[in-house]
């Protein structure tokens, strides 16, 4: 990996902090399939992101591997989006419980 192509995966990567802050850790694989393709070289970046509770993964081939590495950090940074409004509900739903037991009027 040249260090043009891992400054551009850091900073794409890293980015993804201002989307959910309690990401622990990421592993990025960029590579190039050349297989089963007659159009020429496919390119492929894979990142898993290791979050409290979740792993998630994102693997996406394209024909430029900066294209492969925008779509990998596009499609997670919805993944975190959804994610951290799931775990925001489950709170409110457990914060309504224990209001609910304890006979807080809500």
């Amino acid at each position: 990996m040249t260090d043009a192509i891992k400054a551009y995966v850091e900073e794409k990567i890293s980015g993804l902090d201002k989307f959910y802050d309690q990401i622990l850790s990421a592993k990025v694989v960029v590579g190039v399939e050349n297989h089963h393709h007659q159009k020429g070289n496919v390119f492929i970046a894979e990142c898993k992101l290791d979050v409290p509770g979740k792993d998630l993964f994102a693997s996406k081939n394209e024909e430029t591997l900066y294209k492969a590495i925008d779509k990998v950090r596009d499609y997670l940074e919805s993944e975190l989006k959804k994610y951290k409004e799931m775990r925001r509900e489950k709170t409110k739903v457990a914060r309504g419980d224990i209001r609910d037991g304890k006979g807080y009027d809500v």
